[in-house]
């Protein structure tokens, strides 16, 4: 994607259900868990490179002995920061006590990071909060065992203002409004509940103080805590945590906006926000990875059981289809054969822009993750002129002439690599011309590529939300190409609503789409449609969160996706330049055509998953209207 969008986060929680001496003993190494942890946290670096954490529980540890380890990052490179400070001190221990490098228990008792149980996350800061207590995992202490809580998520929760009011009636003060320490505490909340409650029963039914903890910790409720600690909660998850005395979980939400995928066998479960990453550290087959289902808990026993349990209610199922578009690895099979269907399926799109002239148009892509649709578009090219060699061929006769075959055969779509995207540039400067000159310098192009005043160039992204980087790098740069005209395709549909569930767009004025639809409002006198959208925002405010309706769709309805891209285009076509520009977006129906089983689609369409993105939606417009910049949840 060219525009500079973020998301949020990225989890890794991996059991091992052996005692650490058996790795020694198969794998040669204590850290067998650890360094399989790192690798499944670098091949989720996309999800996350402002920030990293990792914690691990040492379990069955004697009173006195720490078995608790965290530890997070906000280096420039988080994760490999995490696993030197890590690695550093077992450097310590070779060079001090060689013979104690794979010594078990002298490990668990002298070094952390060396138990059974580890949770790893990756994130993106937004709105500028990126500092250290900004990072996962969150940790909640206690001296008892079974109330010590650690929690990592990718996740955004809509109503983080009614739960927070719901911690406050029970009496907590926590230390933020925010949607991290507000899930830690009501998960906190009902673990001390479950634990008073056993502990009660047990001590009436005579067992001592150490006998209680112990058997609490073997039968701890956690599809209890998880149900009383979840059900109020919108938005879209996937919540991992871990109990100190050695149980765990991953939680999603009932839409399965978020992904989690698990895997189990006799050494190892382990759960991550990719499948792919579990089949690269494991070395596995898709088949062998599931998919944790919509609502459910994967539940991780300290004896090592593990069980997928239902939590919630699934709702209609809501998979976000930017996850398939832009945000995952592109090595999963799945993602891989969507990206090049989207590409294919805007073909037709892109013959009507050109006027089906190939002999004249060259294709190509920017940026480099838009490189899996660019191999579908071209297969679509390359099948549209499959069906015109037939019929040419066939329209030659019963005896053609060789070379008029062969020059028919010949006939290909043009590719060049066009685009080039060099070093990040760093812009000092203050004047707006002389910063907007560096930024137009962020790419380069391959010269001699196109010819001039004659060729199309038909360039694909992966998605235009902004348009920021289009309108002073890309397009300005592509200019200087000299080409007839310049087609600028989006394999993912209008953006038009702000997203609440855990990707950072979250402001209506950061969405070409909507400064195109209103500019179509202003120039054809109905202004009136803006007010009176804003009245009807500002009455759903008043009602319920489950009863909000999103009125933004008014702002839209007034005009076809065709007309608001043709105005997308006038707006993002530089003043400097006068190459013809025009864009084009994927149709929602050829989006669902591709990724068919990730129908997640409320930031093209409106249609949101739960209440609350309506809710988000009304005063996102509020706060455009009013000028406020700032985020709706």
């Amino acid at each position: 994607m060219s525009d500079p969008i973020k998301h949020e986060c990225g989890i890794a929680l991996l059991r091992l259900k052996k005692p650490l001496q058996y790795y020694v003993d198969k794998y040669g190494s204590a850290f067998y868990g650890l360094n399989k942890l790192h690798l499944l946290m670098e091949k989720q670096h996309n999800r996350g490179q402002d920030g990293a954490g990792v914690a691990n529980i040492k379990l069955d540890m004697n009173p006195g002995d720490r078995y608790i380890s965290r530890y997070r990052s906000t280096d420039s490179k988080p994760i490999q920061d995490i696993f030197d400070k890590i690695n550093g001190r077992f450097k310590d221990i070779a060079e001090e006590h060689p013979d104690k490098i794979n010594d078990v228990e002298y490990l668990k008792k002298n070094a952390g990071f060396t138990g059974e149980l580890f949770l790893g996350h990756l994130r993106y800061g937004t709105f500028g909060r990126n500092s250290i207590e900004s990072c996962h995992p969150f940790l909640r202490q206690n001296n008892w065992i079974t109330r010590n809580l650690v929690v990592a998520g990718n996740f955004n929760l809509t109503n983080v203002d009614e739960l927070f009011d719901v911690l406050l009636n029970i009496g907590q003060h926590p230390k933020e409004k925010s949607d991290t320490v507000t899930v830690l505490e009501k998960i906190g909340h009902f673990l001390d509940v479950e634990n008073e409650e056993k502990y009660n029963q047990l001590k009436s039914q005579g067992y001592d103080n150490p006998s209680i903890y112990k058997r609490i910790g073997e039968t701890l409720d956690v599809e209890g805590i998880l149900k009383n600690a979840s059900a109020d909660w919108d938005g879209g998850y996937a919540m991992a945590g871990l109990f100190g005395h050695g149980d765990a979980f991953v939680l999603r939400d009932p839409a399965g906006v978020r992904p989690a995928f698990w895997y189990e066998d006799d050494e190892v479960c382990v759960v991550t926000s990719e499948r792919p990453v579990i089949q690269t550290a494991f070395n596995l087959k898709p088949e062998q990875i599931q998919e944790l289902k919509p609502g459910h808990a994967l539940i991780v026993r300290k004896n090592g059981d593990v069980t997928e349990t239902l939590i919630n209610e699934p709702t209609t199922p809501a998979k976000c289809s930017f996850e398939r578009i832009y945000f995952s690895r592109g090595n999963d099979a799945g993602i891989y054969e969507e990206r090049k269907q989207l590409g294919k399926n805007i073909v037709p799109q892109i013959l009507e822009s050109i006027d089906y002239d190939f002999d004249n148009s060259v294709f190509s892509f920017i940026p480099n993750t838009a490189e899996v649709s660019f191999y579908g578009m071209m297969k679509g090219l390359e099948d549209h002129l499959n069906e015109e060699k037939i019929k040419d061929i066939i329209a030659l006769g019963e005896k053609p002439n060789p070379e008029a075959i062969r020059e028919i055969l010949l006939k290909r779509a043009r590719l060049e690599k066009i685009a080039i995207k060099d070093a990040k540039l760093r812009t000092f400067i203050t004047q707006d011309d002389s910063r907007d000159d560096l930024v137009a310098h962020i790419y380069d192009i391959t010269y001699g590529s196109v010819n001039r005043d004659t060729d199309n160039l038909v360039v694909i992204d992966d998605s235009i939300v902004r348009g920021t980087t289009l309108k002073q790098s890309i397009l300005r740069i592509l200019d200087r190409l000299d080409p007839k005209k310049i087609v600028v395709v989006s394999s993912a549909p209008q953006i038009r609503y702000p997203d609440c569930y855990g990707i950072d767009m979250a402001k209506m004025g950061d969405f070409i789409a909507f400064e195109a639809a209103v500019a179509l409002l202003k120039e054809r006198g109905m202004e009136n449609v803006i007010e009176e959208v804003y009245k009807d925002c500002l009455e759903q405010t008043k009602l319920p969160r489950v009863q909000q309706k999103n009125a933004v769709r008014k702002i839209y309805s007034a005009f076809s996706p065709v007309e608001i891209s043709a105005k997308i285009s006038e707006m993002l076509t530089p003043p400097s330049i006068s190459t013809e520009v025009e864009i084009i977006y994927q149709t929602i129906e050829n989006l669902h055509a591709a990724c068919p089983n990730n129908t997640g689609d409320w930031y093209f369409t409106g249609n949101y998953p739960t209440p609350g993105g309506n809710k988000v939606v009304n005063k996102a417009f509020i706060n455009w209207k009013e000028g406020k910049n700032e985020r709706a949840y």
